[in-house]
């Protein structure tokens, strides 16, 4: 693989990144690599470049470097679209499940990058739609999940809800949870769902409170398409991507989930691995 274009992205109001922008830009240019620089990594780092939009970034850029955390990684994901260029997430504070390359280990993974000898972990992404009638509403991407949920006082919302076709139940719950194995410990993780390894390929639905306690989590395979009629009254239903992400629901809304035709691709730490990353996240075996 050619990386010619290095884009880098960073964390809103990160602005203590300054020094290592300087050394990062520094270093690649003197691999002779074009620097591609997002809003907040133009405005921490005053003189280095202009300022891109991220759509800009990612669309000319042969690998993107995020420095900040897992959220700034979801915002890059669903950017990419058929481009699947490889993300290579740096965390600057506490490990992420997502930006698991330390900072001591940046320059190290880039070097390994541009010999192309690096390992990635390719991850499935989510495509919901939202109709209304007849009439399409939007199209979504996710990388970890899509959340159907009310807001207001009183939050009961009923999902009639469907896998290929077929009647599954009518969730009476505080919310829905499709994600995908990436997005498992995410909100997934919080209502109870199971962590699923990051590369099976499979999805997990996942009732928030649900109203009958027999109402648990379904693993369903990569291929199924979940179909959800929103049947509650008034206003307040919402469908929220990747938490970032808000669209506001009508009663009788209809909205689809399924697998994306594209992936997302992280660098892989060459250090840790994912079991290091869930015992340290979760803080397995501590007492």
């Amino acid at each position: 693989m050619s990386v010619r274009r290095i884009g880098i992205a960073v964390k809103p109001k990160k602005t203590e990144v300054e020094p290592i922008l300087r050394e990062l830009i520094g270093w690649l240019r003197e691999q002779g690599r074009e620097v591609l620089l997002d809003p907040e990594a133009a405005a921490a780092c005053p003189g280095c470049g202009p300022s891109l939009t991220r759509a800009e970034v990612v669309a000319g850029a042969d690998l993107v470097v995020v420095l900040g955390g897992d959220g700034t990684i979801l915002s890059i994901a669903r950017l990419m679209g058929a481009r699947e260029v490889p993300i290579l997430g740096v965390n600057l504070g506490s490990l992420g499940f997502l930006t698991e390359v330390t900072l001591p280990e940046l320059f190290p993974a880039l070097e390994s990058v541009l010999k192309d000898d690096f390992a990635v972990s390719r991850r499935l992404t989510l495509a919901a739609r939202v109709r209304r009638g007849e009439e399409p509403v939007g199209a979504y991407v996710a990388l970890n999940d899509v959340v159907i949920s009310k807001t207001g006082p009183s939050r009961i919302v009923e999902l009639e809800t469907f896998v290929n076709g077929e009647y599954v139940t009518t969730y009476r719950a505080d919310g829905l949870i499709v994600a995908t194995p990436t997005g498992s410990t995410a909100y997934c993780l919080s209502a109870g769902g199971p962590i699923l390894y990051p590369t099976l390929p499979a999805l997990v639905v996942i009732p928030i409170c649900p109203h009958t306690l027999t109402n648990r989590p379904l693993v369903l395979p990569e291929g199924a398409r979940i179909e959800v009629v929103q049947r509650s009254a008034g206003e307040g239903v919402h469908l929220t991507v990747d938490g970032q992400v808000d669209v506001g629901l009508h009663q009788r809304d209809t909205v689809t989930v399924a697998r994306s035709p594209h992936s997302i691709t992280l660098v892989k730490s060459p250090k840790l691995n994912y079991f290091e990353v869930l015992r340290t996240k979760l803080r397995w075996g501590e007492r």
